[in-house]
């Protein structure tokens, strides 16, 4: 079973946030907010303040608190992955993409009334928990299950 721990950065901007447009691997776009794989070695947060300065050009100095947790189960994929996001307390610089994976392509600052239509093309375990914290939501824990063995055709289960 493949394991990976997850950064996800929530910049407030005005009253929406901070996202990024990825270009995955079967050339579909998807936005989300800045964030990425820690690497082996790394602490959570200082592998995420790497994440949000290599895609968006962005130093983060401070951090205000863990907002919520998400695991994702995909059996029959063989994976499992943990995200932690965290909103950022103080924020500088400019928007410079520099993202060594070639997957970023776009920083936006998406108000909260056009975010949830850039994030509906996430997936479940990114728009169901950022769209929740926009809209005030307090939940912290989120759990889903992937049942298939294609991602693309897998359906997504929210079970917590």
């Amino acid at each position: 079973m493949r394991r990976w721990l997850v950064g996800g950065a929530l910049i407030r901007h005005g009253d929406g946030l901070v996202l990024v447009c990825n270009r995955r691997r079967d050339r579909s776009l998807e936005w989300t907010p800045p964030g990425g794989v820690i690497d082996p070695g790394e602490t959570l947060l200082a592998g995420l303040a790497r994440e949000v300065r290599e895609e968006t050009g962005l130093v983060v100095s401070s951090w205000a608190a863990r907002v919520y947790t998400v695991t994702v189960d995909a059996p029959d994929m063989g994976w499992r992955l943990s995200v932690e996001a965290w909103e950022a307390a103080a924020v500088e610089g400019e928007v410079a993409i520099d993202d060594p994976d070639g997957i970023v392509e776009q920083v936006r600052h998406a108000s909260a009334s056009e975010a949830p239509s850039l994030l509906q093309a996430s997936p479940a375990w990114v728009h169901t928990p950022v769209g929740a914290w926009l809209e005030g939501s307090t939940e912290n824990r989120y759990a889903f299950l992937l049942h298939g063995a294609q991602r693309g055709s897998a359906r997504v289960e929210r079970v917590e």
